[in-house]
């Protein structure tokens, strides 16, 4: 993130200072990426962080209201630009766990992020809807193109509550060249699977039970190719698309179904697949980063008007993305994986190395590395990845008060994080007929 790029991106959308004794763009630029780095802090209280390093702004901070202005007439193209400048991929060719026979791993996958409760944010991308009456906050959504070894985003898009996730992965195709491409099973669709595929990127989606139950070929490995059609069509019907299923079960539990444009067993065993699988929670993982470390637990975002909503959510994931890039760096100097290193480590060092107006946080960072030598594991590397796992449970129930048909359980009934032994997986092969 340099002051060129800032120059660049203000040039490319036009953005200019036209009212002398405003607020400049450069500065508004470095102030919006401020607010999503501390996200609980309040307008004055960022300003007051950055204007050591601002020469000629003096010991008077501007009003909240100046600021506002200030953001609108920035609006949120110009951290949009920032963010597809900076975004991509960040693994090397030697990390483990970031590429499966030549292609990268990435997930496809979104969240929603509440934003304040006004007409225009309600207007604008809506939100849940109970009985009749709106529920909770509006929410933005956000689908991303995230690179499983390092949580790095390599594209992004942001809608509304009201659209598909679907639609907003289609937008991400460009990205996705020469890629393996992870998703749930909200997202399989003949549109999406053709969009990918001629973009050059490979698919691994899982899928429920009734898509492309209906064998065309078994293989030698017991899986099958399949055709999974468009909504209400025959299987046999030629807007449809070849798929390659692998049904398999974790622990003896549920089967699952992946669907893969990889249709060779031999060259792309199923077995590999299968365990693959999982690193779809990699994107996951980047959005506990944002959501619960960075923007902090059940925050709403600060911007009422919907140009500024998408300007604050384009900065958070300029700030990730920055973020990631810090531990790129400390991990590759410390001869590490990547996810050892500590997010919530690096975010409170940023942040104070902010405050303090370093120049070079990473600098700063591997400084306090060097300094402490032996004792980086007990600072910044979280050490090996265990497995581990917990009971899922709706921790933001619609209502405070409590009923017989309550959702949530009683925190004495909940289980907490637990290690547990690798999972095996059993591949269900296909009964030919």
């Amino acid at each position: 993130m340099t002051a060129g790029l800032v120059a660049e991106a203000l040039a490319e959308c036009g953005v200019r200072d036209k009212k002398p004794g405003a607020l400049p763009a450069g500065f508004m630029v470095y102030f919006t990426l401020a607010l999503a780095l501390f996200q609980q802090d309040s307008y004055d209280d960022v300003a007051e962080n950055l204007t050591g390093a601002i020469a000629g702004m003096g010991g008077q901070i501007p009003n909240r209201a100046s600021f506002t202005r200030a953001r609108q007439r920035l609006g949120p193209e110009v951290l949009e630009f920032v963010f597809r400048s900076l975004a991509g991929a960040l693994a090397p060719d030697n990390l483990a766990g970031a590429f499966y026979r030549g292609m990268r791993l990435a997930a496809v996958d979104g969240c929603v992020l509440d934003a304040p409760d006004t007409t225009a944010n309600r207007n604008a991308f809506g939100g849940p809807v109970k009985g009749g009456q709106n529920a909770g906050f509006p929410q933005v959504r956000v689908v991303t193109l995230t690179e499983c070894g390092t949580h790095a985003q390599i594209d992004a898009a942001v809608g509304g509550f009201n659209g598909g996730e679907r639609e907003l992965a289609i937008g991400l195709v460009g990205s996705a060249r020469g890629m393996l491409v992870i998703m749930d099973r909200g997202f399989p669709g003949v549109e999406l699977w053709k969009a990918y595929l001629e973009a050059g990127a490979h698919l691994l989606i899982r899928a429920r039970s009734p898509v492309a139950q209906r064998p065309v070929e078994h293989l030698a490995d017991g899986t099958y190719l399949g055709r999974m059609s468009l909504g209400g069509q025959r299987a046999s019907h030629p807007g449809g698309v070849l798929v390659r299923v692998i049904e398999y079960q974790v622990d003896g539990g549920e089967t699952v179904r992946l669907l893969t444009d990889l249709l060779d067993p031999d060259a792309y065993p199923a077995a590999e697949l299968a365990a693959l699988y999982h690193r779809r929670w990699e994107a996951e993982s980047a959005f506990r980063q944002i959501k619960t470390f960075q923007r902090g637990p059940a925050e709403v975002l600060r911007s009422g008007d919907p140009g500024l909503v998408r300007q604050e959510v384009w900065a958070h994931l300029v700030v990730h993305h920055c973020l990631t890039q810090v531990i790129m760096h400390l991990a590759g100097d410390s001869g590490i994986e990547p996810d050892r290193v500590s997010f919530v480590k690096v975010l409170k060092h940023t942040r104070r190395s902010v405050v303090r107006q370093s120049a070079n946080t990473p600098k700063k960072i591997k400084y306090f590395l060097a300094v402490l030598a032996t004792k980086v594991h007990r600072k910044l590397d979280n050490g090996l990845r265990r497995l581990r796992e917990a009971d899922r449970h709706l921790k933001r129930p619609d209502s405070k008060y409590s009923s017989k048909h309550s959702y949530c359980m009683s925190a004495k009934d909940r289980q907490p994080t637990r290690r547990v032994p690798t999972k095996v997986i059993t591949l269900q092969p296909s009964i030919v007929q």
